[in-house]
């Protein structure tokens, strides 16, 4: 089968293209930027355009495969269309895919990268040796967001942005936490938390869904499912080779679903002692020369921000802890403003908003105002904020003004505030 997927440096659909390829199809696409995902791509033979003018879609193709990012006037899309090419979002074609397999799921709002991360590490270490995909890199899967096992167990981050986990077929179901995100897909809270019950539904017969028990909104959830569920948190957390509260509580989780797979307990937590983390999940890129420890993390919810932080508080006390945090999507920072407000009390000292990235300015229905919300948040948190203007600008203040020796300085956000940690580090 020939293949073409259309924002293939994401971190979803590269792994959905490196496993097709594993299997022995033709695989090529397309994006916008190089990236390690892109070179890891290219290494296994793909070939990728950094074209997106439609120019690259093989009109012989049997599938055209694109990201949730691509919106339906891009002309590859456009292209596909004109060919008559059968096309399906990542998560259709993963659902495709996967199909076969016995599907274990890590669904929720938050966690969901670690969670299955720490999913994979026990199950290959129990040789089970699952097929994985997860949204971010992994250490001990060479530094890939894949994995390509020979059993019947495909685990795989669920993601519910626009419904998409509805696509899969579970078997077993981890849910993390079900408080809400990307409200440019869904209308409310309970538009959220519906999707959940309807992912659940999904169970067969004999399905299992474990969540944390002390969650009212995930025990709703699952009742409302009707599918049989495993309370988690009556399990005491593991020890883990990172810091925070919140880890320790999706390592949960991953003890419940050992004992339904029938890994001993004891081996399970030996697994997760050995868990040090995922790319840009409280990611320690380093401590500088002049004392000043850099860490990379995804966050980008205000759960996220204090979990965070207080993970942060936990690794490093008595260290003053200077937080760069990029909004992701005018849309979230909207409709969680308030929560953005008070979200760094008590985690971080200072707060520079650098800007706010346009991850889907296709859909964003509103602009906010980051220097706005650098006041606001100064007001509600009771803490030094300051807007940067940009990553660049950002990173003078950050030399210039405020680091000093011993500061731990977290770079926050799912867009390209990345790059600035890199730079932050000496070459």
């Amino acid at each position: 089968m020939k293949i073409f997927c259309s924002g293939i440096g994401g971190i979803g659909l590269s792994a959905y293209a490196s496993l097709q390829r594993q299997a022995g199809h033709d695989v090529s696409g397309s994006d916008r930027q190089v990236s390690p995902l892109l070179h890891d791509l290219q290494a296994q033979g793909i070939v990728v355009s950094l074209m997106q003018d439609g120019g690259a879609v093989p009109a012989d193709a049997d599938l055209f495969v694109y990201s949730e990012a691509i919106p339906p006037e891009n002309p590859e899309r456009v292209a596909a269309g004109r060919y008559g090419i059968r096309t399906a979002t990542y998560f259709e074609a993963l659902g495709e895919f996967s199909r076969a397999y016995r599907v274990v799921a890590v669904a929720g709002a938050h966690g969901k990268s670690s969670t299955t991360a720490m999913t994979a590490q026990v199950l290959v270490d129990a040789d089970l040796d699952p097929t994985v995909v997860v949204g971010t890199k992994v250490p001990f899967l060479d530094g890939r967001n894949w994995r390509q096992g020979k059993s019947d167990l495909f685990l795989v981050e669920a993601c519910e942005y626009r419904r998409s986990f509805l696509h899969l077929h579970p078997s077993i179901a981890l849910v993390t936490t079900v408080d809400g995100d990307h409200f440019d897909a869904f209308t409310s809270l309970e538009d959220y938390q519906q999707a959940f019950v309807e992912f659940l539904r999904l169970l067969p017969q004999d399905g299992i869904a474990l969540f944390h028990g002390g969650d009212a909104d995930a025990r709703r959830i699952v009742d409302a499912s009707g599918k049989s569920g495993i309370d988690v948190d009556v399990l005491a957390p593991p020890r883990l080779g990172i810091p925070g509260a919140h880890m320790r509580e999706n390592a949960k989780l991953v003890l419940g679903l050992a004992d339904v797979l029938g890994i001993p307990r004891t081996q399970a937590a030996s697994s997760l002692a050995r868990f040090t983390g995922t790319w840009r999940r409280m990611e320690v890129k380093g401590t500088r020369p002049d004392g000043v420890t850099v860490v990379d993390d995804y966050g980008h919810h205000p759960a996220e921000i204090r979990a965070t932080l207080a993970a942060m508080r936990e690794a490093y006390p008595g260290r003053r802890i200077v937080c760069v945090f990029q909004p992701h999507t005018h849309d979230r920072t909207l409709v969680l403003y308030d929560d953005f407000t008070r979200a760094f009390k008590g985690g971080a000292d200072i707060v520079i908003i650098p800007n706010i990235y346009d991850a889907r300015a296709f859909r964003d229905r509103a602009q906010a105002d980051p220097e706005k919300l650098a006041k606001d948040i100064a007001a509600a948190s009771g803490i030094s904020a300051l807007y940067g203007t940009s990553l660049e600008s950002t990173r003078t203040l950050l030399e210039r003004e405020i680091l000093r020796s011993g500061d731990v300085l977290v770079c926050m956000g799912a867009g390209d505030v990345t790059t600035l940690a890199a730079a932050m580090m000496p070459a």
